[in-house]
């Protein structure tokens, strides 16, 4: 028996590991965990669409790489993913920097300081592809050629000022040149770029807004600090917190704290349009998969769950060690994990206790809302467990109109109410009240059109309210008026009233 070492060929390696799926925003995300793992206080991301050769360099205060440690970094498979590691350390596969790098760009220049010495690397795909001897060329620039690296001039300098950090760049920004004209393509550029800030500001925003006593990263986008954004919107005294429960494997501790975010009663219309996300609270209910403080994965119930409305405020924060990894068959882009059965079991207990108090929350606010009219145009019922909604033939307005009608006319009207009641558009407002909620709202009344329909009952309240105000009163527990309350009152007081 013997063994041939089939050393794969660099070029068709390098070329595969560029579609791995990446995106431009996951791929920032993994070079920032670098800087984080490397201790960083301060992140700068820079692009410029330089004439139609743009380039982005992300350069950090970390604690920096040595000559061997660099040389270490830029290769493939520099980590052990079974190794055991430091908690707070935010790699696997020794993969992330190289691939995340390639999927964007095929050229990588890596530059370092430590202890004073820069070191700088770097990968070019077309030097190997060009290359007769298919190697792994890597090439190691001097002091002369980091010189020349002028895209990233003020970035170098400030790691001269420094006494250790990083700097990462990308040249040959060859994915966005599928269009034709580079007018496009720098639109295509500055849109992708916006997308990463988002996606930026809600993976790494327990970093960004860590809090007084904590230690705190800031990110700058071309020098605008970013902002993090706390999908369980904390700040808010309205959000609910559960208490915090914990799921144990393999004696590791997986920590789980489930949120019902405010009503949309409960906020400002521009509060609760963030919180939503662009997806919307429907799609972004679910479980939140942190590694290390960091998102992983976002608004899933792993199947344990459907997306409905009632429980679209429900956001369950799930806190993973890096240790366990493993089991949750966490990507190489860290952007995808699938929870082992055991902890599905403990996931599904919990979140089977806290659906009550997501859906509590609607149903306590369409209580609230029946309870103030006394008069409404619909009755709510349930029969057989099935639940209906039918026009209330005694309303005073229905039973003032029907008191002028002839027998016949009088079961025409009723017909007519019956129809009307029996094709209730409950499929379009379920629809429309699930996507937004917020914006839903009766049809608009003039103030003649009330003006006339208050003039029905000043007849019969007036002579038992003595004043104005007391027949304002009785008026706005009664529909039309009770849900035009304030325009009610305002066209009450411009009536003259017969004493």
């Amino acid at each position: 028996m013997h063994f041939e070492n089939l050393t794969p060929s660099p070029a068709s390696l390098m070329q595969s590991l560029r579609d791995i799926g990446y995106s431009i925003e996951t791929a920032l995300a993994d070079v920032i965990d670098n800087s984080i793992t490397a201790e960083a206080s301060e992140i700068h991301i820079r692009f410029l669409w330089s004439n139609a050769n743009p380039w982005l360099a992300i350069s950090d205060n970390g604690y920096g790489m040595s000559y061997d440690e660099l040389l270490l970094a830029m290769k493939l498979g520099s980590l052990n993913p079974l190794n055991e590691r430091k908690e707070t350390d935010l790699g696997r596969f020794g993969l992330g920097l190289k691939t995340a790098s390639f999927s964007q760009c095929r050229q990588l220049t890596v530059i370092s300081k430590k202890h004073d010495i820069i070191s700088a690397m770097e990968w070019d795909l077309d030097l190997i592809t060009e290359s007769s001897d298919h190697g792994w060329k890597l090439k190691v620039l001097n002091k002369d050629e980091i010189k020349r690296l002028c895209e990233i001039d003020h970035v170098l300098s400030d790691l001269s000022c420094q006494n250790s950090g990083t700097i990462i760049l990308w040249r040959k920004l060859d994915r966005v040149e599928t269009f034709d004209s580079p007018v496009i393509r720098e639109k295509k550029l500055n849109f992708l770029i916006d997308s990463a800030r988002k996606h930026l500001e809600l993976t790494f925003h327990r970093f960004l807004n860590a809090g007084s006593g904590k230690k705190s990263v800031k990110i700058f986008l071309n020098g605008d600090l970013l902002e993090g954004t706390d999908p369980f919107h904390t700040s808010n005294n309205a959000t609910l917190e559960l208490p915090v429960q914990s799921i144990y494997v393999d004696s590791k501790e997986i920590t789980v704290q489930p949120f019902v975010l405010p009503h949309y009663t409960k906020v400002s219309a521009q509060e609760y349009e963030k919180y939503a996300g662009e997806e919307g609270y429907l799609h972004n209910q679910g479980f939140y998969v942190y590694r290390n403080k960091r998102l992983i994965i976002k608004s899933t119930w792993f199947r344990l769950l459907p997306k409905e409305e009632l429980t679209k405020l429900i956001r369950v924060r799930v806190d993973i060690p890096n240790s366990l990894d493993h089991i949750w068959k966490i990507d190489v882009k860290k952007s995808n994990a699938s929870p082992p059965e055991a902890v599905r079991r403990g996931l599904k207990q919990i979140i089977s206790e806290v659906e009550y108090s997501g859906k509590k929350v609607f149903k306590q606010k369409g209580h609230r809302l029946q309870s103030k009219i006394l008069e409404p145009f619909w009755d709510r019922t349930i029969a057989s467990g099935k639940v209906s909604y039918e026009i209330r033939k005694i309303h005073p307005l229905i039973e003032l109109f029907k008191e002028k009608l002839s027998d016949d006319a009088k079961n025409d009207f009723e017909n007519i109410l019956k129809s009307v009641e029996s094709s209730f558009p409950s499929d379009l407002y379920f629809n429309d009240f699930a996507n937004s909620p917020e914006n839903i709202a009766p049809p608009s009344i003039s103030d003649e059109e009330l003006k006339s329909i208050i003039s029905l009952f000043l007849p019969i309240y007036s002579p038992l309210c003595s004043s104005k105000d007391q027949l304002g009163e009785k008026l706005i527990q009664i529909e039309p008026m009770a849900s035009n309350s304030n325009q009610t009152l305002k066209v009450l007081e411009s009536m003259e009233l017969q004493p």
